[in-house]
This record gives C-alpha cells, sequence and structure tokens, in this order.
C-alpha cells in the first residue's frame, strides 16, 4: 500500500469511530445481486427512542447494530449505478426515506464502494 492509500484508510479509520445521529426515516442494507448485476438496498423503518437508540416500530425492542434481526423491510431499491440509485431513493421517492444529510452523505458513499465492487468483482461489505 503507498502512502497516500495508508493516509486515506487511516483518516477513514479514526472517521469511522465518531458518534453518529441515527435517521427517523429508517436505516438501509445495502447488497449486491451479482447476478442481475444490480445494487441493492433494503430500506427499513424505525423509531428513535428518547435514548437515542433505534428501535423497531412494532414491537418497542431495540435494533442490535450486528446480527442478523428478522424484519420485513419496506421498500426494496435497486439500480446499476450508485447515481441511479440516488435518483430512485433521493429523487423519485416521496417522502424520501432519508430524513438527515449525513445519511444521505454515508448512503452516496455507500452506493459507490458497492458500485466498485459490483464493476471489480471484488467483496462488497457494508461499513
Amino acid at each position: 500500500m503507498n502512502s497516500l492509500s495508508s493516509k486515506i484508510c487511516d483518516i477513514d479509520d479514526e472517521l469511522s469511530k465518531r458518534e453518529l445521529a441515527l435517521d427517523p426515516g429508517g436505516y438501509f442494507i445495502i447488497y449486491l445481486d451479482r447476478e442481475a448485476e444490480l445494487i441493492c438496498a433494503k430500506h427499513y423503518t424505525n423509531v428513535i427512542d428518547d435514548r437515542g437508540l433505534a428501535v423497531d416500530p412494532e414491537t418497542g425492542k431495540p435494533i442490535p447494530a450486528r446480527g442478523k434481526v428478522q424484519r420485513t423491510h419496506e421498500t426494496l431499491f435497486s439500480g446499476s449505478t450508485a447515481k441511479e440509485l440516488c435518483v430512485k431513493i433521493f429523487e423519485e421517492t416521496d417522502p424520501c426515506s432519508v430524513t438527515i444529510l449525513d445519511h444521505a452523505a454515508y448512503l452516496g458513499r455507500e452506493f459507490m464502494r458497492a458500485q466498485m465492487a459490483l464493476v471489480s468483482g471484488e467483496e462488497y461489505v457494508q461499513d
């Protein structure tokens, strides 16, 4: 790894440790459908409780950040490119399921990472 790549990784690793505000509009699980050559994003609703935790609107139980959770997604978005997905989510959906700018920026970055993995054949794991 060259020094620029190392510097970029260090900056991203450090920024990944910061506290994040959760979006009351919900969250997305992003994955690749390689057979269909698509980037997919399942949108799930949530409620942010008084502790700042995302909870399942049906059960009131906190949604864990890691591990499998048996929930049904609200909407499935898919597209061949990051731009196509962003247009579908941010411009064609009313009301938009993303309600805070931090979340929108994060999704744009993740969709680009997913697109690069789709094109290169590398594995994609949502950050």
